[in-house]
């Protein structure tokens, strides 16, 4: 298989956990996309009744919008989250994620993921590393005051932090939130649970994208087939 028939293949794979009267954590991505259309198929053919869909941006609810069949929805109007499915851009060997690399949905991803009573992430094998921030920097959602003095105050950590710039606009990346991303390159990631907090505590800081501890299944898309990691 090739990198978008794994992307299918996980998708797919994540499908088998959804059933009736489920409310679903809508991730953001080019995996999850895959996920979403299918999503919305079964609903539209019937297969699946009553479930909706909680979006974790903009992007995800107009695909969703887009698709038909998943009734969107906002965190304020449902009790609980039942499942969330979402993609990471690197996945370590203990399935702690970054996230936020491209989609920079990391804020709404992780409020929504860390409430859900099941996390399943969804992978291609590309993404596995055998430490955080291998491949990767660290997103870090910013508020837009203060990106100079936090990525100054990064130094601290011994990581070189830059300003995401947008590709299709002039100017930095502005997020579903109206905040700037700073992508902190650190050397090694030796606790990523430790770091996540930490990072948190700096002013200015709103999320960075260090989910440690929180993924319950990870699917990864392999030319073998899709493989699972559980905690």
């Amino acid at each position: 298989m090739n990198v978008e028939e794994m992307k299918k293949a996980v998708a797919k794979e994540a499908l088998k956990f959804i059933e009736d009267e489920m409310v679903v954590g809508l991730g953001t991505g080019s995996t999850t996309a895959y996920f979403i259309k299918y999503l919305g198929k079964l609903i539209m053919e019937g297969e699946l009744e009553d479930v909706y869909g909680v979006p974790t941006s903009h992007q995800a609810r107009l695909l969703a919008l887009e698709v038909g069949g998943i009734p969107v929805v906002s965190l304020d109007e449902v009790d609980a989250i039942d499942i969330a499915v979402d993609g990471a851009d690197e996945v370590d060997p203990h399935m702690n994620l970054i996230k936020g690399g491209r989609g920079a949905a990391l804020t709404m991803e992780k409020i929504i993921e860390y409430r859900a009573g099941m996390f399943i992430v969804l992978v291609d094998e590309s993404k596995l590393v055998e430490y955080l921030g291998q491949k990767m920097p660290v997103p870090i959602e910013v508020i837009p005051a203060a990106w100079r003095a936090i990525a100054e105050e990064l130094e601290v950590f011994n990581a070189t932090a830059e300003l995401r710039m947008a590709v299709k606009k002039d100017g930095p990346v502005v997020t579903d939130n109206g905040n700037f991303i700073l992508d902190a390159k650190f050397a090694r990631i030796e606790d990523p649970l430790d770091l996540e907090i930490e990072l948190n505590t700096i002013p200015g800081v709103v999320e960075n994208g260090i989910f440690a501890d929180i993924a319950d299944i990870i699917l990864v898309g392999t030319p073998e087939g899709v493989k699972r990691m559980e905690r």
